[in-house]
């Protein structure tokens, strides 16, 4: 799909035309499907994952900028639709062994449930030991799931200032991991 063709497309999205959904869906979807299985692990999952995206570029087609953005932003709201489905089932065991299972490799993995418990709380207390408004931001963006404009909203605050409390949250989340290991570093990226 070249820049004219995507451009075309947009156009039409934005004059209702449904055939164009059809379009991207069957262009970007083996795409997104890799993408998705990437980050994920799980394939059961991914269908519903982007059928959602493309029910939000339908809804959102007359937001949708240029032919030169469109690419990173289908790629941005499928991520953001991966993340927001694994935090939503971490409190699902099973989920989290799967995952754990498919996206470690073996020699990093721990069986024992204990350890993993431990490393868990050993993040959580560092998440308790940020400055109360990054916890708050933190918390509501990892375990609410909210994204920076939600939260933004929420807190009555500028979208920029969310963005800046998640980036020094992880970096001080990041650095406090180093004394855990490396086990507890793959956690961080497989359930943050």
């Amino acid at each position: 799909m070249t820049i004219s063709n995507t451009e075309e497309i947009i156009r039409r999205l934005k004059k209702d035309d449904k055939s164009a959904v059809d379009e991207l869906f069957g262009y970007y979807y083996p795409r997104l499907y890799h993408f998705s299985r990437s980050i994920l692990k799980i394939e059961n999952e991914i269908d519903d994952i982007l059928q959602e995206v493309f029910v939000k570029i339908w809804l959102n087609r007359n937001k949708i900028g240029n032919a030169d953005t469109f690419n990173a932003w289908i790629f941005t709201i499928t991520k953001n639709e991966v993340l927001n489905l694994i935090r939503a089932k971490l409190r699902d065991q099973t989920f989290k062994d799967e995952l754990f299972l498919r996206s470690v490799a073996e020699e990093y993995q721990t069986q024992n449930p204990v350890e993993f418990d431990e490393i868990k709380a050993g993040i959580d207390q560092i998440v308790t030991s940020l400055p109360e408004k990054r916890q708050q931001v933190f918390t509501l963006s990892r375990n609410e799931g909210l994204s920076n404009k939600e939260i933004a909203l929420q807190l009555k605050k500028k979208k920029k200032t969310i963005e800046d409390h998640i980036t020094h949250s992880i970096k001080h989340i990041k650095n406090s991991m180093k004394d855990m290991g490396i086990i507890s570093l793959l956690c961080f990226y497989l359930f943050l």
